[in-house]
């Protein structure tokens, strides 16, 4: 793994910072719009990733990076989840919605 490869792991991991805190103001338009760029990012990351390693890289170096990798996910992880758990009722709501099942108020 390589120091450009790292930069989008690290790109991710702050889209998925924005996505959170979007999600906790309920702006899901915004959560949606940045889980596109993450998406981008992803596939950025994924043809980064099939580029040939660099010969000069130390196996110091790269077990470093590695290490930052790790974390890096695991957050991404945390903050996904979190994500999720905040969506749970406004998708619920959305299904509702869609399928006819929301409560019709009398007026």
């Amino acid at each position: 793994m390589d120091a450009q490869l790292l930069s989008y792991y690290e790109a991710i991991e702050r889209a998925s910072v924005d996505m959170l805190t979007a999600a906790r103001a309920g702006n899901w338009d915004e959560v949606v719009k940045l889980e596109g760029a993450c998406v981008l990012l992803i596939s950025r990351l994924k043809n980064a990733a099939q580029e040939p390693a660099p010969a000069s890289a130390a196996a110091p170096q790269t077990m470093e990076l590695a290490k930052a990798k790790s974390r890096i996910m695991q957050r991404i992880l945390v903050n996904d989840a979190e994500i999720r758990h905040l969506a749970e009722p406004w998708l619920k709501d959305l299904d509702d919605t869609l399928s006819g099942r929301r409560a019709q108020s009398l007026h």
